[in-house]
């Protein structure tokens, strides 16, 4: 057995609570929601499989220290005395120091990162003589500073720094497929927790009018069909100095083995029947060839009915499912008046033609969604690259 791991995984903002449930299937414990990230504790086995099987965390970190900072001393000190980085970081590895959050005298996140970077090159030439180099673009060891509140929250803890090392190398939503995207392309983790929020499960249709480079339901297919986001590439924690080859193999062929060509049932064995249809329709045929590339890429193009088309001309799989939709919101001036008709054409066709069906529409112009002259039930806040949005639940008579 292994110690176990504190970690925080990043997310979404909006996503928290799907975020912390997948966590908690995936085998972690003491899951807790925060802003924009979950804390979990898991084992070295269990990080790995986050790595390989999590779809919603943009990175996942591993807390080595946490102490109290009420200055720039007490970090520099801190960061010091508070890890054995004769094992983290001898001289020969290089680094990169990324910080978020403030605190008292640290008001700035390059500041703060420049001082743990300080802190560690000093301890280096006190030790060994020598230094590591710093590598922004690929380093051996990724820091990150948080500073805050400690681990328990409440005022009582006060101001502290948490030091963490970033398991995940590049960011974990990229899996690889999407070599071709639209104008707005959706990101990965973003669409994945999007479908969580709907709870289609592989066993009723869904389909996107608008799909565009086709992520939605790219990643609603990885998910029914136990397509492991984190196979195929490599991660941070491979240059560890308790990476695990064979634990790390085991965890590789159990996420493999997960694949399947039909959904779960709720027992988690594949189920009789195949995977309910997956529709989706886009007008521009470039943006189409970029979505059907990109569903072969993700190795579920079988699976998946991409057609060209105006949404205007959707017509549904017979049995009613879930629809899913991330119309264009009208950024710049003058758009919002050109998108109007869209909408209202959109609301139109889905009262013609979709009745019975459930939709989600994510929303980042509250103006243009009253075009489709329908009452929403849920409204869940979300972000999509900065822009406040909200993920619609439309039940359509």
């Amino acid at each position: 057995m292994t110690e176990p791991i504190t970690g925080i995984a990043v997310v979404p903002p909006g996503l928290e609570a799907p975020a912390a449930a997948e966590l908690t299937a995936l085998g972690c414990c003491a899951v807790a929601p925060l802003r924009r990230a979950v804390r979990f504790q898991s084992d070295l086995a269990g990080f790995y499989r986050l790595h390989l099987q999590a779809r919603l965390p943009f990175r996942l970190l591993r807390e080595l220290a946490q102490f109290p900072c009420y200055g720039r001393n007490e970090l520099y000190d801190g960061v010091q005395s508070s890890v054995d980085w004769a094992q983290w970081l001898p001289p020969g590895l290089s680094f990169r120091v990324d910080a978020s959050g403030t605190g008292p005298g640290l008001n700035h996140s390059h500041y703060s990162a420049l001082q743990v970077k300080n802190a560690l090159v000093d301890l280096q030439r006190q030790q060994w003589g020598q230094r590591s180099s710093v590598d922004l673009d690929n380093p051996d060891l990724a820091i990150h500073l948080h500073l805050g509140q400690g681990r328990d929250g409440g005022n009582e803890r006060g101001s502290m720094a948490t030091l963490s090392i970033d398991g995940s190398g590049g960011s974990l939503h990229r899996r690889g497929y999407r070599a071709a995207m639209g104008l707005a392309p959706l990101k990965e983790n973003l669409a994945a927790g999007l479908i969580a929020l709907t709870g289609w499960d592989g066993r009723v249709p869904l389909a996107d009018p608008l799909c565009g480079s086709g992520t939605l339901l790219i990643e609603a297919a990885c998910m029914a069909l136990g397509r492991a986001p984190g196979l195929g590439r490599h991660f941070g924690f491979e240059r560890w100095p308790d990476f695990d080859l064979k634990l790390w193999q085991q965890e590789r062929e159990s996420a493999q083995a997960l694949r399947r060509d039909r959904p779960q049932n709720d027992g988690g064995s594949p189920t009789a029947e195949p995977l309910a249809p997956l529709v989706g329709m886009e007008h521009d045929p470039a943006v189409l060839a970029q979505a059907k590339t990109n569903a072969e890429a993700a190795g579920v193009s079988p699976w998946l009915d991409l057609r060209l088309g105006d949404c205007r001309d959707f017509a549904p799989p017979a049995r009613p499912g879930i629809l899913v939709c991330n119309p264009p919101y009208g950024e710049r001036i003058g758009e919002r008046e050109a998108l109007w008709p869209l909408y209202s054409d959109l609301g139109q066709m889905l009262k013609e033609r979709c009745g019975g069906w459930s939709m989600w529409l994510l929303s980042g112009n509250p103006e243009l969604t009253g075009a489709l002259k329908m009452k929403a039930s849920r409204r869940i806040p979300v972000s999509n690259g900065g822009i406040d949005c909200r993920w619609l639940h439309y039940e359509i008579r």
